[in-house]
């Protein structure tokens, strides 16, 4: 049996002529350029996360570098990032000419750890930006009485968890504003790059139309200089079709790590652990083994593959040597970098193809 780590052709089958008839009616009024879907798309998303406004962009990195703008984040400020994540929440802070803070993580959930946080906060620290990793929401209660404390501000990265909760609320909906990637993987994808910005801050949601678009308010009228960060309309048509779907896709990959929980038991792999109070949508099914190197060749030979999220922290590499870190500044994120391993994990992937996975493991324990 062979086991893809993804597979969107499938999901594709699935609502393809619900698809192709939103593509066809882009193409029909021609409005390829902040056209009626995307209007349509923010307002059914920020209802969906239970705020009053989202505003579509370009991409993820985009959704978090403009929350960031919006605010006036820039040179001289700092911001709390996990030490363990994608570039991209780092990059964003960076793209702005302010300065991320790395902290490291709890080991447990991969979240920014609260009890370092306080720790890292200075004179110039103006935003805690957590990152909702691999689909499970972080412990926000205790970042956000830091953030009141201190009078920061916090801002989501929810990039991997569309439709996650904390505590019955849908993350993006906590902080001062939630960014979203619609990167084609993630549980809500695009057809390419895009991503959203979800607030109940109506200066913010504003603030982004004009930054996403030239710094126009309404047409030739330039209130600041801006930049090309639009969503298109084509792919707001897509995830129009695509987020009717998604409460059910992401029940249906509880199932499948329900399948892979208690399958794993007694291997030599470590389960992801999840929160007594969140409601995971496992983007990334992230198990654990000092022998993840040699697992990955062993399942990449009985056909199972796998993916590394993320092999090199932010504070190794290269891009961020100026921050003056090495190795051993951040052991958890070390460690998860190290040990971390992503079996498959799709709406579409059936008990079979689970269960091959799961005795690959029990072969190699």
């Amino acid at each position: 049996m062979k086991v893809p780590f993804l597979d969107l052709r499938a999901q594709h089958a699935d609502i393809g002529s619900e698809v192709l008839a939103a593509i066809g009616r882009v193409v029909e009024r021609a409005d390829f350029i902040l056209g009626e879907e995307v209007r349509q798309f923010e307002e059914e998303f920020a209802r969906y996360c239970g705020v009053r406004y989202a505003v579509g962009t370009d991409s993820g990195v985009s959704a978090l570098e403009l929350t960031l703008r919006g605010y006036g984040v820039g040179p001289g400020d700092e911001v709390i990032v996990p030490a363990h994540t994608f570039i991209a929440t780092a990059s964003a802070v960076s793209f702005t000419g302010a300065r991320p803070v790395l902290v490291d993580i709890d080991p447990w959930t991969f979240g920014l750890d609260p009890k370092r946080v306080e720790a890292a906060l200075t004179s110039r620290t103006r935003v805690i930006l957590p990152v909702h990793l691999y689909g499970h929401p972080v412990d926000l209660d205790p970042l956000l009485e830091i953030a009141q404390r201190h009078d920061l501000l916090v801002v989501e990265d929810a990039c991997q968890a569309h439709g996650a909760r904390y505590k019955g609320r849908r993350v993006g909906a906590w902080g001062v504003a939630g960014c979203f990637s619609f990167y084609p993987a993630k549980n809500l994808g695009a057809y390419g790059d895009g991503g959203v910005v979800v607030t109940d801050d109506a200066e913010l949601a504003e603030r982004l139309r004009m930054l996403r678009n030239y710094g126009q308010q309404e047409k030739y009228r330039h209130i600041f200089l801006g930049y090309n960060r639009r969503l298109d309309t084509l792919h707001a048509a897509i995830l129009r079709v695509k987020l009717r779907h998604l409460d059910q896709w992401n029940e249906a990959r509880r199932r499948i790590a329900v399948i892979y929980d208690e399958g794993l038991r007694g291997t030599v792999v470590r389960s992801p652990k999840v929160a007594s109070n969140v409601e995971h949508v496992y983007h990334l099914y992230v198990v654990r083994t000092p022998a993840r190197d040699a697992l990955r060749e062993h399942l990449a030979a009985r056909g199972v593959a796998t993916g590394l999220h993320y092999p090199i922290p932010i504070h190794l590499q290269e891009a961020y040597r100026d921050l003056g870190h090495r190795l051993g500044n951040f052991p958890e994120a070390e460690r998860a970098a190290a040990e971390g391993l992503s079996l498959p994990i799709y709406p579409e992937m059936t008990r079979a193809q689970a269960e091959y996975a799961i005795e690959a493991i029990r072969v190699f324990s």
